[in-house]
């Protein structure tokens, strides 16, 4: 696990900003790696969209071409 991250306030926008590009890329490796290991464990698309509150087209656009022609287990 990573430090913890203290959000700063919105009145220093250079901070803020900054902070939201290090968040949405922490979510986003965080996404990735959650996913890999819901389809290796065998969960379907469906699944892995529910527990990210999107659809399973959302969820299957963004991630299938990651799996095409590769053996998930």
């Amino acid at each position: 696990m990573t430090e913890p991250f203290t959000i700063p306030a919105p009145d220093d926008p250079q901070a803020a900003l900054a902070a939201v590009v290090a968040l949405r890329r922490a979510a986003d490796q965080l996404e990735y790696a959650a996913v890999d290991h819901a389809v290796k464990q065998g969960w379907s698309w469906a699944q892995i969209a529910q527990a990210l509150g999107v659809t399973r087209q959302a969820v299957h656009k963004r991630h299938a071409h990651r799996f095409r022609g590769k053996d998930p287990k």
